[in-house]
Formats: structure tokens, sequence, C-alpha cells
């Protein structure tokens, strides 16, 4: 078994925090078996070291090894890029595809983001774990495979699992062991020694002195917190090899490089934080005008059946708590209420009383206030705030890596 200091030499992990070393060291005495590993840590923190340890280490180092981003594949191809399809499967399925499971049989599979696997992908997966079978889809064969999962996730497990986005039983199977990575603002002693060796990198890439941070700098470095983890200080030390002309850097300078506290990404930083924190309250009314587009649908759509006058009874039932939650509004909002189907009476200043709003012509007109450039430059603002990282954008708006690369593509943005 090779030794915690070998293995960090060979995979190139700097570092001598205590935390950082168990979860080596777990790596290393796990790596020769058969056991499934889940590895966690915030965003950027080296997550994808660990199943690299595990693959070369073990007997399987000859064969593949594939590493797979869940969060990046489009849920309707996902489990074509994993089993595979066969011809005709579905509309572009002009010839049979391998899937990774079947190319890497032998192998490791690297399950990245594996937190944002669909339910109906969850279940296959399960059935891998636990006989090593899949189908293709598009077939009724089922197939034998012989490969290694190490998944990682930056997602509370236990949460997404509350929530019914992620099955118990696949979690239990895929963390028989399971190993955490610290957040750099834990690894204090670390810091200075992976920007020294980020800046000695790029002096050699770009072929100019390297750059060397003073007293005062360094202070300044190791007690920042680093939401971006490992990745952020990576940035930032190349950002400064290639901009400054002067190789010593003072805490002045260095502070320009260092995004302010209010600039963080709550979600990055703390599991706990649930919801997104806009710079301002202009993008907050965005969000809230992006998140009622499911209630105005709603309504329109229980207001046509009303009109129609068909069902009325179970359409009033099955929507009780709608039109509950509509008539306790506009008892707050709407004092005069001519028919609650047909016509509104609301306040108006510009015209010293109620204006009357018919809402069946409404309905067949389009929202003059669109929601759909409002979604659209909440989406920009926060790609640009996230310098076009969609993880961290995906994030702040509080919706999967998934929807908004869909969104992206619709947008054309």
């Amino acid at each position: 078994m090779e030794s915690l200091q070998t293995v960090k030499q060979r995979f190139g992990i700097i570092g001598n925090d205590p935390h950082l070393n168990r979860a080596i060291e777990k790596a290393i005495r796990v790596a020769p078996t058969e056991i499934s590993v889940l590895v966690t840590g915030e965003s950027g923190v080296g997550k994808e070291s660990i199943p690299k340890i595990t693959h070369q280490l073990s007997y399987r180092k000859h064969a593949k090894y594939i590493a797979v981003n869940c969060g990046a594949i489009p849920e309707g191809t996902i489990d074509s890029e994993l089993f595979g399809h066969e011809k005709g499967a579905f509309t572009g399925a002009i010839q049979t595809r391998k899937g990774y499971f079947e190319v890497a049989d032998g192998g490791t599979i690297f399950l990245d983001e594996v937190g944002e696997l669909p339910l109906t992908t969850q279940v296959r997966l399960l059935r891998v774990l636990e006989n090593g079978e899949f189908i293709k889809v598009g077939s009724s064969s089922v197939q034998k495979t012989d490969v290694r999962i190490v998944a990682a996730t930056n997602l509370n497990m236990h949460q997404a699992i509350g929530k019914g986005k992620f099955r118990e039983d696949l979690y239990y199977r895929l963390s028989t062991i399971e190993i955490n990575l610290p957040p750099l603002r834990e690894r204090k002693e670390d810091i200075h020694l992976l920007f020294r060796k980020f800046a000695s990198d790029f002096a050699q890439k770009y072929k100019m002195p390297t750059v060397r941070l003073s007293d005062d700098a360094i202070r300044l470095l190791v007690n920042y917190s680093f939401p971006g983890n490992i990745r952020q200080l990576r940035n930032i030390a190349e950002q400064i090899s290639v901009i400054e002309e002067t190789r010593t850097i003072d805490g002045l300078k260095l502070k320009e490089y260092l995004p302010k506290k209010q600039d963080n990404f709550p979600s990055v930083i703390s599991n706990t934080t649930s919801n997104s924190d806009f710079a301002n309250e202009r993008e907050i009314m965005y969000k809230i005008l992006f998140d009622m587009r499911n209630d105005i649908n709603d309504l329109k759509k229980l207001t046509l059946d009303l009109m129609k006058g068909e069902n009325t009874g179970q359409v009033k039932e099955q929507n009780s708590q709608l039109i509950q939650k509509i008539h306790q509004e506009q008892e707050q909002y709407l004092p005069v209420v001519q028919n609650p189907i047909e016509v509104l009476s609301i306040p108006d200043e510009n015209y010293g009383g109620n204006k009357t709003f018919d809402f069946a012509e409404a309905i067949d007109e389009d929202e003059s206030l669109s929601l759909h450039e409002k979604e659209v430059e909440l989406i920009k603002k926060s790609l640009e705030r996230n310098h076009g990282k969609r993880k961290l954008a995906a994030k702040e708006l509080g919706i999967s890596e998934r929807t908004l690369y869909r969104k992206i593509k619709q947008y054309d943005l």
C-alpha cells in the first residue's frame, strides 16, 4: 500500500490539513476493494481526485476510467448516455450506441454531481449497483456489466432525500464509504501553499517571473472565505500572474482580486442556505414574478373551466385550495367584486375609484407585462455575476443546472 505522501505527490495534491489527510487515507484503504464510494464536499474542493486514487490503486487500473458530469447532460438523453440505446429507440437514434456502463466494463465510472440524476435514472443505477444489470433504451434484453462506481455531490443528500429528489435506498448503496473533503476556508495553513504552487505553474506556462505575496497579502489571503474553494484560488492566482507587472503583491493590490462578501454565493458557502441573496430589490421582484408563473397559469385554467360551466362542481372541488387562496387575496386587495368569474373591480388611484377589469377578455390577450423578458434578464444577470459558470448561476436562481441549460438553449443566451 502506497504511503500518504507518495499518493499526494503522484496525484498533485497540495496540503497538510488533517481532514484532507484523513480523506486521502480512506481513499487509499478502500481502493483495493469493490466498495462503492460517495465523495462529498462543496463545489471546487477537488472531489475529482478521490475517484482517480481509488481507480489507480485498484486492480482495475489497467481498464477504463470514465468521468461523467451528471448535471451537464440533459434529462432526456442521460439514460442513453449511461446505458446506451438501440437503433430506432427514439427520434435521431439512427444506430445502436453503447453507453458508459457497457464501455467501462471491468473499469471504474465516476458519477460527478450524482444528486442531479432524474429519479427514473436513479432506479436504473440502483439495479446496476445491486446486481450489475442494465437495459439499453429501447431494448428488452438485460446486459451485465462489471463496473465500480464512485460518485460525488455537493448537495446535502439528506435534504434531497427529504424533498423526494433522491432515492434513499440508492444513497445508502452509493455511500457504503463516504469521504468528505473540507472546504478551503477550513484549511487555512494550506491556502498559501496552494497559491505558491499555482503561481509557480502559471509562471512556467506564461514564461514570466513568479508572483509573490507580501506578509499583509498573505494574512488577507488566508483569512478570506473562498466560496469557490480551490477553483477560485487558482483563478485568482492566474489573474494576478497575467495582469500585474509588479511581481510582489501587497495586501492593497490583492484586495482588488478578492470579491466582497456580499458578492459571494450563499448556496456555495453554506449547505443550510436555501434562498438566493440578490443584489437589489428589482431583481428580487423579478424572482417573485418568475416563481408566480405557475400560479398565474393555474388561475387562467381554473377561470376558463368555470366559464365553460362543464363539471363545475368537480372543478371547484379539485381546485378548492386555489379558490380559497384567491378569495383570501381578493378580500385583502379587491374590496369591490361584482363577479369573481367575469368582472373584477380593482382600486385605481388614476380613476379616483375602482377600475373595472374584464377577466374573460384579458385571458385572450397577451400579457402586457411579459414574464418571459423578466426571466431572460434574470438569467443573464445571474450568468454575468457568476462569470458564465452555469452551476453557480443555477444555484443562485434556485433551479437545477439541467433546467438552466435548457433555458439558455431555449432563449439562445
